[in-house]
């Protein structure tokens, strides 16, 4: 393999009137100090003023899609679909890159045998590592989605789409690629933050039992077991109770 090999990476960024915060999101993407990279910008007919700040930006954009999509993961599907790098990685509207971010990513790739990555990223804390012997019982695992997380295309597509029945769609996927696929990843050191992670995401906004139910169902459709998964679930609403009373009272 060549050692200066830069690989074509693809940065795919979804978004919806978010005129706010996406500007910050697309220079920190354009500002990367990387010469082999496609950007794909996924707009859901956006009409808050952000299609306006993209148009900015345009000569600059690989790739810009302005139409409506059935939520965040069916527009992250296209951006898959339309890839053509060869490691693909996912930038929310509000989050961004540090700014050698994609070359430590391409180092990464290059001097390790893995087929995705797990990048340390500051949110409330620092969130690093990667620890795939506690998927079975535990979702805390991993960094982040966006901003963290880079895979190689082609082992993208053998994973297939993020399946939209899910809310969180990306944690269906990550089972998958290591328990069914049992494919190859690491995580950068702590201190090699990728970049920032906005609060206030899509996460953030989705009810707590809703997502306890939506953890539920993905466990069980990957086929764990599911006395042991009803078992997890009851095991969260005791450690957060008055989480779970203020999200009862919210349905």
């Amino acid at each position: 393999m060549e050692k200066n090999k830069n690989y074509k990476i693809t940065i795919v960024t979804v978004v919806k009137n978010s005129s706010k915060t996406i500007e910050k999101t697309i220079k920190s993407v354009l500002n990367q100090n990387y010469t082999n990279l496609e950007y794909i910008l996924i707009d859901g007919l956006s009409n808050d003023g952000t299609s306006e700040i993209i148009n900015k930006y345009k000569d600059k954009i690989s790739i810009h899609i302005r139409e409506s999509d059935n939520g965040i993961w069916d527009a992250m599907n296209k951006g898959l679909n339309l890839a053509s790098g060869e490691i693909i990685g996912f930038l929310n509207s509000g989050d961004t890159y540090n700014i050698n971010s994609l070359n430590l990513v391409n180092k990464y790739f290059l001097n390790n045998n893995i087929d995705f990555l797990f990048g340390s990223v500051k949110k409330y804390k620092i969130l690093h590592g990667y620890k795939p012997e506690i998927i079975k019982w535990s979702f805390g695992f991993y960094t982040s989605h966006s901003v963290g997380f880079f895979i190689k295309t082609d082992k993208h597509k053998i994973l297939g789409k993020y399946n939209t029945m899910y809310l969180s769609a990306d944690l269906d996927l990550f089972y998958k690629m290591i328990i069914k696929y049992k494919m190859l990843g690491t995580s950068t050191k702590k201190e090699e933050i990728l970049g920032n992670f906005e609060k206030g995401g899509f996460s953030s906004r989705v009810n707590y039992i809703d997502h306890l139910k939506d953890l539920n169902s993905i466990r069980i459709n990957n086929n764990q077991n599911k006395i042991f998964v009803y078992f997890l679930f009851f095991v969260k609403i005791i450690k957060k109770p008055f989480k779970f009373i203020q999200a009862l009272i919210k349905l």
